[in-house]
């Protein structure tokens, strides 16, 4: 797909790639700290991929304006994008943000911005890792 064909892409369709590119992202840097117990791996995955976590990322990213204009874009878009599933575990507004945050994962990687999605990811799993050292 080019990158051009990828910004024509609707929000849900941007999510559903956003998400896969996250998950394993996340998965590897689990991997790659040691974890290797499949129940554990799956517990930790949970605190960086689930939509309470990606919502709150969003937030983040918000407050301290670490995406770019375009990228706020592409957020909108895959947050109001008309689901028609429902959300597990959470509401719906939360559902949203978090199908936004994975559109902006999305859009970087099928436009083949590997270096800005791979700074935004890295940025996000930071984020989450140093929520989790402040809650212990």
């Amino acid at each position: 797909m080019s990158p051009k064909d990828a910004e024509l892409l609707n929000g849900l369709a941007l999510a559903y790639m956003g998400d896969a590119v996250y998950e394993r992202f996340i998965r590897e840097r689990l991997l790659t700290k040691g974890q290797t117990k499949p129940n554990q791996l799956h517990r930790l995955a949970t605190k960086y991929v689930s939509a309470k976590a990606q919502a709150w990322l969003m937030d983040e990213m918000m407050t301290e304006e670490v995406l770019t204009e375009t990228e706020l874009n592409y957020f909108k878009r895959g947050r109001n994008a008309k689901s028609y599933t429902k959300a597990k575990n959470t509401d719906g507004p939360t559902y949203n943000k978090s199908s936004g945050f994975e559109a902006v994962i999305g859009y970087l990687y099928l436009t083949e911005q590997s270096e800005r999605v791979a700074a935004v990811m890295q940025y996000c799993a930071e984020k989450i890792e140093q929520r989790q050292q402040n809650e212990e």
